[in-house]
């Protein structure tokens, strides 16, 4: 009989344990979302532009006679480019010499009859005005004369060269384009409040620096400088453009690339939770919330903005809910569980040393 009460306390012990073990490991932790100030990266999509990026086009009407560059070339300041066959236009400056000197001795003559009364001053006065006229044509015909050179008027790289050797050039025609690469500039669209949010927190403490990640989404080792921000919105889009510029020592960067700019956005009592904390659904973002009772029901939140395993929150819930942190895939709306609560500071701090 002993035997057998020591074996009922054995086996009401054993289950009392196991009991104990099952509560133990079917609790979930829970914690709240942090109201903090802090900030958080944010991509703006970005079109970028060489600092200088030109059309070349002919002044002269004319026969293509040379060229001295290729596609791609860089160019230094100065360097000719190209020549249209000057011939014509040479002819026409030896007439215009010509008669410039013709015009000249016409003065002098005009000037000695004069000084002997034999013509009036009128006529001297004309003569000169005959020799300034002719000085003039002489100095048009030598700008048409040079040009026929066509050169670069930066240092730049040479863009397409549609026309080829030959070719019948037209004054205005296209000849290449010359873009600047030494610094690039990205353009990119702020909304409205994240424009004052700039003008508020960000530019006035100097923080004007920007990161630049390209299409193959690879960071450019060098940070740029927000320097200008466009004088009224889009009234179609609600934004207004910004433009960041980057240095480019290694010409990686090239006239009409895109790429994103990455720039810290600062955020004042923003509520964060860990990104582990929610799931989602058709592009939707929610939580479970545990209310007094320990049941789980779940809540549709907006996010503004990501950080490392955290999410910033616009709506759906607030800094006084309890959300379950982990297990959400195991729980659905309505269940009740048992939970511990781990403070959300020391959450997020857990989060940050794992990090690291």
């Amino acid at each position: 009989m002993l035997a057998g009460i020591a074996a009922m306390l054995y086996q009401t012990s054993c289950t009392s344990a196991k009991s104990e073990e099952k509560e133990e490991a079917s609790k979930y932790i829970v914690t709240s979302p942090l109201r903090v100030d802090t900030s958080f990266t944010k991509e703006y999509v970005s079109q970028i532009k060489s600092v200088r990026n030109i059309e070349i086009r002919a002044l002269e009407k004319g026969f293509l006679q040379n060229i001295y560059v290729d596609e791609g070339q860089f160019v230094k300041a100065g360097q000719l480019l190209f020549r249209i066959m000057p011939k014509m236009y040479e002819a026409e400056l030896l007439k215009a010499e010509a008669e410039a000197k013709a015009a000249e001795i016409e003065l002098q003559n005009t000037k000695t009859l004069a000084d002997k009364n034999v013509v009036s001053k009128n006529e001297q006065a004309v003569a000169q005005a005959k020799l300034d006229q002719a000085k003039a044509e002489m100095s048009l015909a030598k700008f048409h004369v040079s040009a026929t050179e066509i050169r670069a008027p930066f240092d730049g790289v040479i863009d397409r060269i549609p026309l080829k050797l030959g070719s019948l050039v037209d004054e205005g025609e296209l000849m290449t384009s010359l873009s600047d690469n030494s610094q690039m500039f990205a353009y990119f669209n702020v909304s409205e409040p994240e424009y004052l949010d700039y003008e508020t927190n960000t530019k006035g403490r100097g923080n004007n620096k920007v990161s630049l990640l390209l299409a193959n989404n690879t960071p450019l080792p060098y940070k740029g400088d927000v320097e200008t921000i466009e004088s009224e919105f889009d009234h179609e889009t609600g934004n207004i453009a910004f433009r960041a510029k980057f240095p480019n020592p290694d010409k990686l960067l090239k006239h009409g690339e895109t790429g994103k700019v990455l720039m810290t956005v600062p955020l004042r009592n923003a509520l964060v939770i860990p990104q582990k904390a929610t799931y989602e659904i058709q592009d939707k973002m929610y939580v479970f919330v545990v209310d007094n009772n320990h049941v789980v029901r779940s809540k549709n939140i907006t996010i503004i903005g990501r950080m490392p395993d955290l999410y910033v929150i616009e709506s759906g819930i607030s800094e006084t809910d309890k959300i379950l942190l982990e297990g959400v895939q195991k729980v659905k709306d309505d269940d009740k569980i048992n939970f511990e609560y781990q403070a959300p500071g020391e959450v997020i701090s857990h989060l940050r040393l794992k990090a690291e």
